[in-house]
């Protein structure tokens, strides 16, 4: 059974207290319970929320489902999505997707198979003008090329 760490409840029942609306701590919160949850949101971790937060679960839901920046099912130890919007697909971002599935054996959004690398297409992560991008965990990397993208998750222990 899910259940967030000392420091988690603390921090999202801080949270709760940041805002007119209690609603807004639902970002955040989510956020510290994909942390703690390696990487994912379980809809056992919703209800676990919904207990603590002292709100409908439906309302944690609408969020989560909302935002790409949680994630449904487990991911591997890197996470590594790909730009694939306008500025990015225009120099080379859709292709370097491609690439990178191609040289770690891989589908999109599923995890490798030896667990460390799951591959997502995002919408534009706000780095347009060193295109193309990818986020690897928190990490940006910016004006990427397939063989320097491959050379910096080969490097990745």
């Amino acid at each position: 059974m899910f259940r967030l760490s000392q420091e988690g409840e603390e921090f999202v029942k801080n949270e709760l207290t940041r805002y007119e609306d209690r609603q807004s701590a639902i970002l955040p919160a989510l956020y510290r319970v994909q942390k703690e949850n390696d990487g994912w949101i379980s809809a056992e971790c919703i209800t676990y929320l919904s207990g603590l937060m002292d709100m409908p679960a439906r309302l944690i839901e609408e969020v989560f489902s909302f935002y790409t920046m949680y994630n449904k099912k487990p991911v591997g130890q890197y996470h590594v999505q790909v730009c694939t919007n306008v500025s990015c697909a225009m120099n080379g971002g859709r292709e370097l997707f491609d690439a990178l599935c191609k040289k770690f054996n891989a589908t999109a959004e599923e995890m490798t198979a030896d667990g460390r690398f799951t591959f997502s297409r995002v919408e534009c992560l706000g780095s347009c003008g060193t295109a193309p991008m990818m986020q690897v965990n928190d990490d940006y990397h910016e004006d990427l090329t397939n063989d320097s993208a491959i050379a910096l998750l080969n490097g990745m222990k």
